[in-house]
């Protein structure tokens, strides 16, 4: 039996990279689980390799009519609401010179709202199953700062903020909140492969295990916060970098 048998869950973002591999571990842990995106044929083609556990819905993850449909196809597909991976994001490398005030409002449109919206919408059907667990994923954008990343760091500290106010409130009805915190990940849109080897030995000498990441790394996490072995833990921050944010 899967560690998430019986549960029924939400990834956002759920089309391609880091999203995809966490709705597939998901459903490889027994949990039947909708996945949400704008990108529509990557996301129905995923859903269809995964099975009858698996179901797709396009969604802009800031409008709140989107979010009313993604948890009313949840309850429908699961029977109730247990998990939201709240995994949606935008990311580019820009200065803050560069930036401008609607770059920014973008980013935190889709970063920061799109987060609030699928914690506020989660509650109600959370309460009613007696309890769950949110997972808001953030960024080491979210812990330091990092050049390049003023925009998305900003939206990434916010996340980080928000998912500690929601663990206080939302505790008392069961209901867990925690963010995790991933570094260079391979296999999403956020990470360059070094070109050769001496860029390689460059780019990881800060990082304590000296290579970077897999989804399916950042995915076990998920897992775990997910299911009920990570009953007693909210509103923590959960790195995942490979030492990168030791120093």
């Amino acid at each position: 039996m899967g560690r998430l048998e019986g549960k029924s869950a939400i990834v956002t973002g759920a089309a391609q990279g880091m999203g995809a591999s966490h709705a597939r571990r998901l459903v490889e842990e027994g949990a039947r689980v909708v996945l949400t995106d704008l990108q529509a044929d990557r996301g129905e083609a995923l859903a269809k390799e995964l099975g009858d556990d698996a179901r797709f819905v396009e969604q802009n993850v800031t409008r709140e009519a989107d979010w009313d449909r993604v948890i009313d196809a949840a309850v429908a597909h699961g029977g109730r609401l247990d998990v939201l991976v709240n995994n949606a994001a935008i990311h580019w490398v820009r200065s803050v010179q560069k930036d401008s005030a609607d770059d920014l409002r973008r980013m935190l449109d889709v970063n920061v709202v799109g987060v609030f919206l699928g914690v506020q919408r989660a509650i109600a059907p959370m309460r009613a199953a007696g309890g769950g667990s949110i997972v808001n994923v953030s960024s080491i954008a979210g812990t330091r700062g990092i050049p390049g990343h003023g925009a998305y760091g900003a939206s990434k500290w916010a996340v980080r903020g928000f998912t500690k106010t929601a663990a206080i409130e939302l505790g008392v009805h069961g209901i867990r909140v925690n963010s995790i915190h991933p570094g260079a990940i391979e296999g999403t849109g956020m990470f360059s492969a070094p070109e050769d080897d001496a860029q390689r030995d460059t780019e990881y000498q800060a990082i304590a295990l000296r290579r970077a990441g897999g989804v399916r790394e950042v995915s076990e996490l998920i897992v775990f916060l997910a299911s009920d072995a990570s009953s007693y833990i909210t509103g923590a921050e959960h790195i995942v970098d490979g030492g990168r944010s030791i120093w």
